[in-house]
């Protein structure tokens, strides 16, 4: 009998972990970081509801942290197999993972230096050196290469369109004596008809489906996202203030970069400095350009006109501490794209500190912003947020663009979902806050008629 354990991203849409066991053999799909609400994040602290070291392998839908970030704290608790991921997921995590134990430790140690935590000395959740740790793990795929998990179990990676080297995980369970079994998990869905990445691939038939639900309850704004970036800018540039842009820096920030390159060379928006002030920029757009798997037919046509798709007239890739403070001194309008997409931690958290109190600034909220957060702060109008232990008024133009989320919103979801040939004996609707997955089960079970179910925490389901 094959069971499945939900170890996050129920009722939530961050800390991805599913356990799909049969024969034997524990299998872990993603591996990511809580984040957002406190009561979340404090799960990263506690022992995983199950050994580390029973887990044979993990397989990873793509590389962005609330999917993977867990994978360090992982292996240094006892996991010692192989990490499944894509081509492209491998190379990024190459980048992101260390990141992430850099970011940990300087916000260890920020926190000690400033005396603001509640624990002391504070201790990061792993170190770099355990990210590099994990980095060893790493076994690559490409797309529809079947990869042989235990004796009953396979698995494949079908192109997801979310960021690069996203994908469905397709996982086929084959005990003896029963009927096989199909498993879907969707990880994050992408969007249709974006820059950049090929449209998310069309799955026939599953048993089982896990679908995210994180725009659940949401249309995307139809307005044209140039049109909007181009009056947010236009506006702040008149003002003569900075437009901050807090941007995942895989994924969001090459979409920033494209849609502002377009935006100069049609001039709709002067040619401003736009600064790229995250440590893993220049590496990640590297990957990006590398993997022509994952590019649409535009982005082919213009890398062979021999045009950088994703640079401006005035671009940089801030390296270092000091590139990034000296941003903060220079006068007139700019651009700024600095991780995290949260505002949870990074860089950004200085720029916002320091520009926020100026009613000239403009700060543009790209993504889905989750609860506990400052970017949902932001977005809710709170007058005042607290970024290291202070407390910063909020003066500046707080602007949403939901478009230039790479999320699927709820129709795109649903259009997906039409797409299979027969209904899956159930869905689990995971990767999303209640209320939205509340209302995406309604719309499936309407207008589908699927059994369609909403997994609490830990919650072990058996698949007959």
């Amino acid at each position: 009998m094959a069971t499945i354990q939900f170890l996050g991203a129920t009722q939530t849409v961050t800390g991805s972990k599913y356990v799909l066991e049969a024969g034997g053999t524990r299998v872990m799909i993603d591996c990511g970081l809580f984040q957002g609400l406190k009561e979340l994040r404090l799960r990263n602290w506690q022992t995983l509801p199950i050994d580390a070291a029973s887990i044979s392998r993990v397989v990873l839908t793509h590389a962005h942290i609330d999917h993977t970030g867990y994978l360090p704290r992982l292996v240094r608790d006892g996991f010692s197999g192989p990490v499944h991921a894509t081509t492209g997921s491998a190379d990024l995590l190459k980048i992101m993972l260390p990141d992430s134990g850099r970011l940990q430790e300087e916000d260890a140690h920020y926190a000690n230096r400033k005396g603001f935590a509640k624990h002391r000395p504070a201790q990061p959740l792993y170190t770099e050196q355990d990210a590099n740790a994990a980095l060893r793990h790493l076994s690559p795929a490409k797309y529809d290469e079947t990869v042989r998990l235990s004796k009953s179990m396979t698995a494949r990676f079908v192109s997801a369109g979310h960021i690069l080297g996203s994908s469905f995980v397709a996982v086929e369970v084959a005990e003896p004596g029963r009927e096989p079994l199909k498993v879907l998990f969707s990880g994050d869905l992408g969007r249709y008809d974006e820059p950049i990445l090929t449209d998310p691939s069309q799955v026939d038939e599953t048993d089982y489906l896990l679908v995210e639900s994180t725009y659940g309850n949401r249309l995307h704004d139809r307005a044209d996202t140039r049109e909007q970036l181009a009056a947010i800018i236009n506006r702040a540039a008149e003002r003569g203030g900075k437009i901050i842009i807090p941007a995942f820096a895989v994924g969001r920030t090459q979409l920033l970069i494209y849609y502002l390159r377009e935006l100069e060379d049609e001039g709709r928006i002067p040619t401003l400095p736009v600064a790229v002030d995250s440590p893993m920029g220049v590496d990640v757009t590297r990957v990006y350009s590398r993997h022509h798997e994952d590019h649409d037919f535009d982005m082919e046509r213009l890398e062979k006109l021999r045009r950088n798709p994703l640079a401006t007239r005035n671009f940089s890739l801030v390296q270092g501490r000091s590139g990034s403070k000296a941003l903060d001194a220079n006068s007139g309008p700019g651009i700024i794209i600095s991780a995290s997409g949260m505002a949870t931690g990074g860089r950004v958290l200085h720029h916002l500190a320091h520009y926020l109190p100026d009613p000239a600034t403009a700060v543009i909220l790209v993504g889905y912003q989750a609860a506990g957060t400052r970017g949902r702060r932001l977005q809710d109008g709170e007058h005042e947020i607290k970024i290291h232990g202070q407390w910063i008024p909020v003066n500046a133009q707080v602007e949403s663009v939901s478009s230039l989320s790479a999320h699927a919103d709820q129709g795109e979801i649903m259009r997906w979902l039409k797409g299979f040939k027969r209904p899956p004996r159930a869905t689990f609707i995971v990767h999303g806050e209640l209320d939205g997955a509340k209302v995406l089960l309604e719309k499936i079970v309407n207008e589908l008629g699927w059994n369609a179910i909403i997994p609490t925490y830990t919650q072990v389901v058996e698949l007959d």
